[in-house]
């Protein structure tokens, strides 16, 4: 590539600025909560989650192929983070046993593994963001009410105090904030009127982002009741809790270093392993959604995205962060509100930096109700009802899986919610195959009154497909003929092969004639 071509390319990046900007402050804000509120999930230092953040921002951002995705710490790995950090016996082992993650991350994006994400079918892949839009909403009214017992971008059905989804929106309402619900409201005005009126208006109401306003209100509300100005309060728990610096020196002593004298423990290398596995999932499957989203249907190079991961993490653990993956939360984000090429998810991570060494005070004045209104917005977004409607329209085949992927994710987690989703899709691709492996060519009747059908088989005919096969052929009428055609077929599994040829044995004892058309048992059949 030329010098000139670089520097265009370069400089494309740079093209919708105006869009990338608004969008990477507004995922700055949804992404320094989640930060926070993982890292304290995983039983990792506060600010663990924010070094992830960053390091997911401005290293992958820079590495990633991906247009839209935005990285960072993932709240699918805080169980795995807590349990290792245990298992390991410092938080200093456990960040080797993150940079080997990294190493072998990369390896699967050399190894072109990434390959794994084209085997998602899209029924399960719009049933997932449509199961985390719904999953958003659910986790993020208790927040609105101002009840914030669970952490910040909790994904999972049942709670660390034993409550589970549900019954923290109903525990919150007996334990509702006033000050937190006059926030949210005030919030949720803010940005309909934003998305419904204001940005049709003048385009200034586009370049400012409605959240972007929602986080100043909410900022100035907090104030106030500081201050005594309105007759309401928030707890400490209801507002960003942001590691502050008294100075540079204090600052970078926020970083730890990892201990590589265990890197060899078998234990180091299975929890580097089980965090590689789980991360290059959570990413490969978010690939896959925000590419879904993408307006311009850009596809991301899915071994390039590994190797970025891979690098990230090799950062992260090497500055004391946490392991990252891409994230479907504020990739999504990113997309409702305006991101058009990773300049965004880049510059959230130099958001995410620069506030941490300079604002940091600023930022803890900033009410978690503000922020849970712009989540559920992001939410309604991922599951609009019309969703709903336009999937039933295209039939059981797409309808259930998606369903059931939603289903499992709200009542489960991520990776089992796709699970499950996955193997209802393969289930109706199994029934296809299964009614798709033959067909009956011809049925005629000779001059002497014998019946003849005709059996074509498939181009590909597994194993699943002998149950049917043998439905057919055994219906066949003594005294019949049967021809079974193999000319199309350019696979056919062992056990078909078998069946076929113990049936025209027994075949002999209805009196049926059974020819065969280019059908090549194994020799030792022959010799039956």
């Amino acid at each position: 590539m030329s010098a000139a071509s670089s520097r265009s390319n370069f400089f494309d990046l740079f093209k919708h600025f105006n869009r990338d900007l608004p969008a990477s402050i507004v995922v700055f804000f949804v992404a320094l909560p989640l930060c926070l509120g993982i890292a304290l999930a995983s039983g990792a230092p506060l600010f663990s989650g924010v070094i992830a953040g960053i390091v997911g921002g401005i290293v992958v951002g820079l590495a990633s192929g991906s247009q839209l995705g935005v990285s960072g710490p993932a709240a699918g790995l805080a169980v795995i983070v807590m349990a290792a950090i245990g298992n390991l016996g410092s938080y200093e082992v456990f960040l080797a046993a993150v940079v080997l993650a990294g190493v072998f991350q990369f390896l699967l994006g050399q190894f072109k593994a990434g390959f794994i994400a084209y085997f998602v079918p899209s029924s399960v892949i719009t049933g997932m963001l449509t199961g985390i839009g719904l999953l958003i909403i659910l986790k993020q009214i208790p927040h609105a009410f101002g009840y914030d017992a669970d952490y910040e971008g909790d994904e999972s059905f049942d709670a660390f105090d034993g409550h589970n989804t549900f019954s923290d929106i109903l525990q919150a309402w007996d334990l509702l904030t006033p000050g937190a619900v006059l926030i949210a409201a005030v919030s949720f005005a803010i940005l309909i009127l934003w998305d419904t009126v204001l940005t049709k208006k003048h385009r200034i109401f586009q370049l400012l982002q409605g959240p972007i306003v929602v986080v100043l209100v909410g900022i100035l509300f907090n104030i106030a009741f500081m201050r005594g100005w309105l007759n309401f309060t928030l707890a400490e728990d209801q507002i960003v809790r942001l590691p502050v610096a008294g100075s540079l020196g204090e600052f970078t002593s926020f970083f730890t270093h990892p201990d590589f004298s265990q890197i060899a423990n078998p234990a180091v290398i299975k929890t580097a392993l089980v965090m590689a596995i789980v991360a290059s999932l959570e990413t490969l499957l978010c690939v896959e959604a925000t590419d879904k989203l993408d307006v311009l249907k850009r596809v991301t190079p899915t071994n390039r995205e590994l190797k970025a991961q891979g690098l990230g993490n090799v950062v992260s653990g090497l500055i004391g962060g946490l392991p990252v993956t891409q994230v479907i939360v504020r990739s999504s984000a990113n997309i409702t509100f305006g991101a058009q090429t990773k300049i965004s998810a880049i510059l959230h991570g130099f958001w995410l930096l620069l506030s941490a060494i300079t604002i940091a005070s600023f930022l803890n004045l900033i009410p978690l109700a503000s922020l849970a209104t712009i989540l559920i917005m992001v939410g309604y977004k991922l599951a609009k009802p019309s969703l709903f409607k336009q999937l039933y329209a295209l039939g059981w085949e797409q309808f259930i899986p998606f369903i059931v992927t939603i289903v499992a994710i709200v009542f489960t987690d991520l990776l089992t919610g796709i699970g499950l989703g996955l193997v209802v899709a393969i289930f109706f691709t199994l029934h296809h195959s299964y009614r798709n492996s033959h067909y009956i060519k011809q049925t005629r009747t000779t001059k002497d009154g014998q019946d003849v059908y005709e059996l074509a088989l498939a181009e590909e005919v597994s194993f699943f497909n002998k149950a049917s096969i043998l439905e057919v052929l055994e219906a066949i009428p003594p005294n019949s003929k049967v021809i079974i055609d193999c000319t199309n077929s350019k696979a056919i599994a062992y056990d078909v092969v078998e069946f076929i040829h113990g049936y025209q044995q027994h075949a002999k004892l209805k009196n049926i004639t059974v020819e065969t058309i280019a059908f090549n048992p194994p020799k030792h059949l022959l010799g039956h």
